[in-house]
């Protein structure tokens, strides 16, 4: 049976309306499975606090599982940092930071399960300057283009504003007053939204509801279907609440993913490119996509071999992915020096603009690498990477799976996974063992370990960590693998049962380098 999920637009605080609506709606065609929002979720004002706090403080229930991107408003700093430092959400919660008992929040960007159905989202808005909750990161969206690069189908994508050009080659009958104005929309979502092919779009903030025609997708069979909604309790009495039963696209025959309705469009972000000629950007309306959606950065004050123009500025798909689908007909700087120093994990900002705004919280390299550094021959202790799986310089690196980068090493799940959560700890360098490292960069490992074991903690599992250290030219990795934390003490024994098979017998050992490590002899 296909899931029934609720979507709402802005909240604004407004939770004794928003459920009172839910209730109604359950009663005629639920019950529902959960409920999804979009757009701004906390309150507008310090009046609405009070009936906000009570239902995420338990004296108020909030009826079914309740989703929400929008972590911005009054008092939201206050209730997500407090969920942040929860011992239980800590570690990788792509499917939510629990808030309270039914109220989840999802940060930042990723992709989750729900019900059977795959939902992406992107959670906050588009801003200058870069806040703790409130505003998505460039490390977000790149996170989104890894996924869109994924074979699977996303059924759901959420975001809080509206795709720019979304209502382009609609039928203009159905398109509501403001749906066409550039407040609430970004380029940079009708960017992820080509990109994902996602077959329900939901989005936000422009206080009016919307549901698009469908529409095709380039290189995809499926539909994508948009779907605005307006804020709880809005004055005008528009749509804020919407029921769909999707079936989710992995129970799907190829024959049904491929329906079509009488009124699909071609998609919206096509009809622009086709419709407004390359240079006349004069002519471009507020809501069309300029190809600025193609080039994140200006490098004309960085690098002046290039042209002045179109040419300084730099295709992000080219530098991000190692290829664009414009070839020779992109507008802007494919640069395979950009691309190889990203591939390596520099920060884009920062090889870009010369600096990052978000400092040491940024998952990327902050000093750009010379031809020695890319070399890996011409590293200490470091062989040949151009076929290694795990250098990152490796076009055969898988760069969907790494979960994050630090200065010396980095964390990525594993290709092929023993259990589920499987992960890898690897060095940056191509180092033939972890204990090759050096001494500072052992603080860079205990991080990882630690996060991974509260994240483990928080699954009720232990982690077993296991390395084969190897003089052989091979890429050092860490393994992480985690186990139900009811069997732990079971470890020791089985390994000694195995290893006594084996003809060969464990020491333990204690080290500066590790705290528990096993030799065999």
């Amino acid at each position: 049976m296909a899931p029934r999920i609720l979507l709402c637009g802005d909240v604004l605080g407004r939770l004794s309306q928003l459920f009172k609506r839910v209730s109604s709606v359950s009663k005629s065609a639920g019950p529902f499975d959960a409920l999804l929002c979009v757009g701004q979720f906390f309150p507008d004002s310090p009046e609405q606090l009070d009936e906000f706090t009570a239902y995420i403080e338990g004296g108020s229930q909030i009826p079914l599982p309740t989703y929400f991107i929008g972590d911005y408003g009054v008092a939201a700093p206050k209730f997500l940092l407090q969920a942040s430092k929860d011992s239980a959400n800590r570690g990788f919660m792509m499917d939510g930071f629990k808030v309270c008992h039914n109220l989840y929040w999802l940060k930042g960007s990723g992709k989750f399960p729900l019900f059977g159905l795959s939902v992406a989202y992107l959670s906050g808005r588009k801003s200058a300057s870069v806040q703790q909750f409130g505003t998505y990161t460039e490390d977000d969206v790149d996170a989104l283009r890894a996924i869109a690069e994924e074979p699977e189908i996303i059924d759901l994508f959420l975001t809080n504003e509206w795709p720019s050009g979304v209502t382009n080659g609609a039928a203009v009958s159905d398109i509501p007053t403001g749906a066409s104005d550039l407040v609430g929309s970004d380029s940079t979502i009708s960017e992820l939204v080509q990109e994902i092919k996602p077959r329900y779009h939901i989005a936000g903030t422009k206080g009016i509801y919307y549901a698009r025609e469908p529409y095709t997708n380039v290189d995809a069979v499926h539909i994508t279907r948009f779907i605005g909604l307006a804020s709880v309790g809005n004055r005008n009495k528009q749509k804020f609440i919407h029921a769909i039963s999707p079936t989710p696209s992995s129970a799907m025959s190829s024959t049904e993913i491929a329906m079509k309705t009488t009124n699909t469009t071609l998609s919206p972000y096509t009809f622009v490119e086709k419709r407004t000629p390359p240079m006349d950007s004069t002519k471009r309306s507020s809501d069309s996509i300029s190809e600025s959606q193609y080039w994140r950065y200006d490098v004309s004050q960085k690098r002046q071999k290039h042209e002045t123009g179109q040419a300084d500025k730099m295709c992000f798909k080219f530098v991000s992915s190692g290829s664009c689908s414009r070839g020779e007909k992109c507008h802007f700087h494919h640069d395979t020096d950009a691309r190889e120093q990203c591939k390596r994990g520099v920060c884009l900002d920062f090889l870009i603009k010369g600096k990052c705004e978000r400092g040491p919280d940024c998952n990327y390299k902050h000093n750009l690498l010379d031809e020695g550094d890319k070399d890996p021959s011409r590293r200490s202790g470091s062989g040949s990477s151009k076929e290694c799986w795990f250098c990152l310089s490796s076009p055969n690196v898988k760069t969907h799976l790494i979960v994050s980068i630090g200065e010396d090493y980095y964390l990525a799940l594993a290709k092929g996974p023993l259990v589920e959560d499987h992960a890898l700890i690897i060095p940056v360098e191509h180092r033939f063992n972890t204990l090759s490292m050096s001494s500072e960069s052992e603080t860079e490992l205990s991080r990882f370990q630690n996060s991974l074991k509260s994240y483990c903690r928080g699954q009720e599992k232990e982690v077993i960590f296991f390395e084969w250290a190897s003089l052989r030219d091979t890429h050092a990795n860490l393994q992480a693998i985690p186990i139900p934390s009811s069997k732990a003490v079971m470890v020791e024994k089985v390994f000694n049962l195995a290893a006594e098979k084996l003809g060969f017998e464990f020491v333990a050992k204690t080290c500066s380098r590790r705290e528990n490590s096993a030799a065999s002899r």
